[in-house]
């Protein structure tokens, strides 16, 4: 499978993170936004790309450099005890 063609290669740190949506996003010419989720790079992704035209980037990274991970909802509740009476 051939390389997908790549506008630039951009360093995490200088995309922005939004963490109410967990989106990195970058400028991107056209004068819309470069987007990639905080997932995607967890799962090893690293091309981000425009919603409004066809250019891509790679993001350089390491695992280290991403947010920790937010313990899930449910592992914060503790679980419902019965008590006898």
């Amino acid at each position: 499978m051939a390389e997908p063609s790549i506008y630039d290669e951009i360093e995490l740190e200088d995309l922005t993170y939004h963490a109410s949506t967990t989106l990195y996003t970058y400028p991107c010419p056209c004068g819309d936004q470069f987007e990639i989720t905080l997932q995607d790079l967890r799962d090893g992704e690293d091309i981000a790309v425009c919603p409004s035209c066809s250019l891509m980037i790679r993001v350089v990274f390491e695992a280290g450099d991403l947010p920790a991970e937010e313990p899930s909802k449910e592992e914060g509740v503790p679980a419902l005890v019965e008590v006898a009476a």
